[in-house]
């Protein structure tokens, strides 16, 4: 697999939209004002991204997406959804059958994305004998310097 240059990342403060709305602005997650970083975290953080990864198998209702995704409570899960879903990742459909269901699906931006965590999780899985070897070695031997 060819390594590609990665882009460098920008340090420049965000910028704000102009009223014309002609030029997108510069978006930096490292500047702590920029509207990017919050999004950054929804979707980076444990709940996000696994229920991200679980919405990308296809549309499903809330408690089969809270099974399909383990170990999380109903409250994480709702709070998860509405992040996503106020960032436009997540669409909110409610069927009209009686009792009525709700089912959450990803957007296109959402499937985007997910498609980026997917491969990101896939990295993680296939490299996970090196994570367990250095954390291995960093618990018999400890890290120089540490305080």
């Amino acid at each position: 697999m060819a390594m590609s240059t990665p882009r460098p990342l920008t340090t420049t403060p965000c910028a704000e939209p102009d009223d014309t709305g002609q030029d997108t602005p510069p978006f930096n997650v490292f500047d702590h004002d920029c509207p990017s970083r919050p999004v950054l975290a929804h979707l980076t953080g444990r709940w996000g991204a696994l229920t991200m990864a679980a919405l990308r198998q296809g549309p499903v209702r809330f408690n089969t997406l809270r099974r399909r995704i383990g170990d999380i409570s109903d409250k994480m899960l709702a709070q998860a959804l509405q992040s996503l879903e106020r960032d436009g990742f997540v669409d909110r459909q409610v069927l009209a059958v009686l009792p009525h269901h709700v089912e959450y699906r990803l957007t296109g931006l959402g499937v985007e994305t997910a498609d980026k965590l997917h491969d990101l999780i896939e990295h993680l899985e296939r490299h996970m004998p090196d994570v367990l070897d250095a954390q291995q070695r960093h618990a018999q031997h400890g890290t120089p310097g540490q305080i």
